[in-house]
């Protein structure tokens, strides 16, 4: 399916005898795979008689070379998929190989992206960024402490340096464009966080999505916010770049010298929420967070702090 959107990616016309010929096989399976592409990967092709096929939009693939050529300083080792479970998980298997970190997975398409508390991310073929950068921390747990906020950061000024002006985060790992999420955050530790372990930072951006029926929450994407294509690749490249700064600064003072940011920039800060977990709800007033990335609530007039992956954060019906 790769070797067929690589030949019609040009956006120009192609003869199905001259696809057939490249793939090789007849024109009748060129013609399976273009009802394939159109139907379960959302492409529209343009069918002409005496012409052939064409993509309706130019189609740009993921591409190491481009991306290291756009973010030199940033330029992680690179392993790209066409379709895996999940970038999160394939990180692990590399990591399990002895894969020296850090090193950084890509993917077209995911068929089992996952969201935090096991939520599925939906991963279209070619449209999103499938993104997880894997990195061997040392030192301690200071090194972790608020390091998902640290990302959503980092993604979310890359979303502004990309025309997405009202990108904000809502904590603890989703960036949003008002109530529509444009993306997620997704850590996973492995090893001994008191002394030597590796973190995946997994990122999952709606790029170039325009529609999808299977997805549980308001959402939205770059090209939705701009009103026109991105390249993946470069949109990468401005990620790297923005983790990197991030990182260090993170590295260099800890995550209190990035709390101040980080609250000015919460979309719901100040604002009347319920926190669940499980059966379990509390209601109470963003505060703001700890130096440790915890979330601080006034509930009846008195501070509590929460944290854990498995938390969730709603605005209430009143706000």
């Amino acid at each position: 399916m790769l070797t067929l959107l690589k030949l019609l990616k040009d956006g120009r016309f192609h003869s199905g005898e001259a696809l057939g010929a490249a793939l090789g096989v007849s024109r009748s399976a060129v013609w399976k795979q273009l009802q394939h592409l159109e139907a379960e990967l959302c492409l529209p092709i343009h069918k002409v008689r005496g012409r052939g096929y064409q993509l309706v939009s130019p189609l740009v693939l993921l591409d190491a070379n481009e991306i290291a050529a756009n973010a030199p300083s940033s330029a992680w080792p690179v392993y790209i998929s066409e379709s895996i479970d999940s970038t999160n998980a394939q990180a692990l298997r590399l990591i399990d190989a002895g894969i020296a970190a850090p090193f950084l997975v890509l993917a077209e398409q995911q068929a089992a992206g996952r969201g935090r508390r096991g939520r599925k991310w939906v991963s279209p073929l070619a449209q999103n960024i499938y993104y997880s950068l894997v990195l061997r921390i040392e030192g301690g747990l200071r090194q972790l402490e608020g390091l998902s906020l640290v990302v959503g950061l980092a993604v979310m000024q890359t979303l502004r340096e990309s025309g997405v002006q009202a990108a904000g985060l809502k904590w603890p790992n989703d960036v949003l464009v008002g109530q529509k999420k444009i993306a997620g955050i997704l850590l996973e530790l492995v090893g001994d966080p008191a002394d030597i372990c590796h973190v995946v930072l997994g990122i999952g951006i709606n790029v170039n999505m325009q529609s999808a029926d299977d997805v549980d929450q308001q959402w939205t994407s770059v090209q939705l916010e701009t009103g026109g294509p991105v390249n993946r690749n470069h949109l990468i490249a401005k990620l790297g770049l923005q983790l990197q700064s991030y990182l260090d600064r993170h590295r260099a003072s800890g995550f209190a010298a990035l709390q101040e940011e980080w609250e000015l920039n919460h979309l719901w800060q100040g604002r009347p929420v319920s926190v669940i977990a499980g059966l379990n709800q509390v209601d109470g007033l963003v505060l703001g967070i700890d130096g440790q990335g915890a979330l601080r609530l006034s509930v009846d007039g008195v501070e509590k702090v929460f944290s854990g992956g498995e938390l969730s954060l709603r605005l209430r019906d009143d706000s």
